[in-house]
């Protein structure tokens, strides 16, 4: 029998170890709590989204010959219309492809936070609150350049919301949480930290400044909050980086004081105003610096060229200046520069100090209203792609390798309307683009200037490889 005094020794001598276990066992429940108390005051608010989005489908007809179209006699391959087995067609319509991604209330009368690649150009918005219940939405404008979107439903006015709290007093290393629907999985709740702040150059937006965080998101959880201790919004989650596609530890979210101004314009305007200088951009390295006459220490960013007829251009900036400092503060990247000039509203003054010939130059412009996407990349007219019936994008590596165009350049073809020009001419969605009017392209702001050009003739000729073919296709290009 263990005496009492033995007892009372054991537990004496051997509590240090025991206690700090359960003291660590305490702290870990403790926090497991804090997370499920913000899940639960916060996943009501959490919604999921399907976007119904048009995409042109490929599908292949057999044609009707020999009696269902007329023949050229004297055709090369009149023959083979008899006594030969005839080959598919290949034809496009469109179709509406379902998208799911993730949103979040911001209001009791049921406005909605969530991602442009999501539900922008959406036909159909479909809206799936926590009580299972469905709703349609109205989309009320997207913000492409941001990736910021805004829809609504209409429910109660009495609707959970969340309040959105200041991403910019956020620090590296605090815990954050996401909710959303990755993989169509509702209201699914994952932690982590805040990796990093202010990453930009990510590719995946022209206005970058995301939070990095390893709470794991995956494919649906675009558009959902990224939430603080207080089960505030600190971000929107918007995408991972990841070869599988799949989490692997580096997910971003679009800090929700950016999100917040965006907003507004939207549910005021249905569409983001921005400021424009109009000048093309790059970080000032030392090389050039030299080159220029400038210590190679400098810091700035220099014009490699000015729109004509722009603010920069009205004001006098010149390419080959430098900018070093805009509105009282130094510039020493591209990126804030253009997030300096996209804050301020068309029609402000502003005073920029740029070094030209190694001297500093004050110059006050006032800045113009930033273009469209489409038109920063020198889209063409509206009517000019419409009587084309095609839509490009660029031709990257993979695209490259799977389609076989390995060493090649152009642009490849992600649309084409059916009964259109391209259509009667043979372009299909694949198609490779490599000369427009004899002129090479390499990326789509090439085709979109040479198709600009074009424009103010009544023809246009294209270069084109398809599989295994090379054909030049003549369009006809509307007038004015």
């Amino acid at each position: 029998m263990i005496s009492v005094p033995l007892v009372l020794l054991i537990l004496i001598t051997l509590p240090p170890a025991f206690a700090q276990d359960t003291n660590s066992i305490t702290t870990l429940r403790q926090i497991g709590k804090a997370f499920t108390n913000i899940a639960k005051k916060a996943s009501p608010a959490v919604v999921g989204i399907k976007a119904e989005k048009p995409y042109m489908q490929d599908y292949f007809v057999m044609p009707d010959w020999p009696f269902g179209e007329p023949l050229e006699p004297f055709g090369d391959d009149w023959l083979d219309r008899f006594f030969r087995r005839p080959s598919p067609r290949r034809r496009q319509r469109k179709e509406l492809r379902p998208v799911q991604g993730s949103g979040f209330i911001i209001s009791q009368d049921g406005y909605i936070l969530t991602n442009n690649h999501l539900v922008g150009e959406a036909e159909k918005i479909t809206v799936k609150l926590a009580g299972e219940r469905e709703f349609t939405a109205k989309l009320i404008g997207t913000d492409p350049e941001s990736d910021v979107a805004v829809i609504k439903i209409d429910a109660k006015k009495d609707l959970p919301f969340l309040e959105m709290a200041d991403s910019d007093a956020l620090e590296v290393g605090e815990w954050v949480i996401a909710i959303g629907n990755p993989f169509g999985l509702d209201h699914t709740v994952t932690a982590g930290i805040i990796s990093a702040k202010g990453r930009s150059e990510v590719g995946l937006a022209t206005f970058e400044n995301y939070i990095q965080t390893d709470a794991a998101i995956n494919p649906g959880n675009s558009g959902g909050p990224l939430l603080n201790l207080d089960a505030e919004v600190v971000g929107i989650n918007t995408a991972i980086v990841s070869r599988s596609g799949g989490f692997v530890g580096i997910g971003f979210a679009i800090p929700i004081n950016m999100a917040k101004a965006i907003y507004k314009e939207l549910i005021d305007t249905g569409t983001v105003v921005r400021g424009f200088l109009g000048v093309n951009i790059q970080d000032l390295d030392p090389d050039t610096a030299d080159l220029l006459g400038l210590d190679k220490d400098t810091k700035g960013v220099v014009l490699p060229d000015v729109t004509e007829g722009s603010a920069a251009d009205k004001a006098g900036i010149k390419p080959y200046d430098v900018i070093v400092e805009f509105e009282g503060e130094n510039i020493g990247k591209a990126r804030e520069l253009l997030d300096r000039v996209s804050s301020l509203k068309p029609g402000t003054r502003v005073k920029i100090v740029v070094l030209r010939d190694g001297k500093r130059k004050t110059i006050t412009a006032e800045l113009g209203k930033r273009p469209s996407r489409d038109e920063i990349t020198a889209a063409p007219p509206t009517d000019v792609l419409e009587q084309l019936g095609i839509a490009v994008q660029d031709l990257t590596d993979e695209l490259a390798e799977r389609l076989g165009y390995e060493g090649m350049t152009g642009v490849l073809v992600s649309r084409v309307e059916p009964g259109s020009e391209a259509a009667r001419e043979g372009i299909t969605r694949g198609t490779l683009i490599m000369e427009v009017n004899r002129a090479k392209v390499t990326n789509t702001k090439e085709f979109n200037t040479a198709i600009n050009k074009a424009a103010k003739e009544e023809k246009v000729l294209l270069r084109i490889k398809q599989e295994r073919y090379t054909r030049l296709v003549v369009l006809k290009v509307p007038q004015k």
